[in-house]
């Protein structure tokens, strides 16, 4: 959330990290964005866990 925060424009630290928050926690932002796509990945590669073992 912080390296979203710090990838903003303009504003304070403090102030880009306040919107951050705001965005993720309306379901927007940087931060919600890579946590979907991880998670998205992590799902994906579910059927490929048991070929490590």
């Amino acid at each position: 959330m912080i390296v979203a925060a710090e990838d903003r424009k303009g504003h304070s630290m403090a102030e880009k990290l306040a919107y951050e928050i705001l965005d993720a926690s309306n379901g927007d932002g940087a931060a919600f964005r890579k946590r979907e796509a991880v998670h998205k990945m992590a799902e994906s590669n579910k059927a490929f866990a048991h070929f490590s073992r």
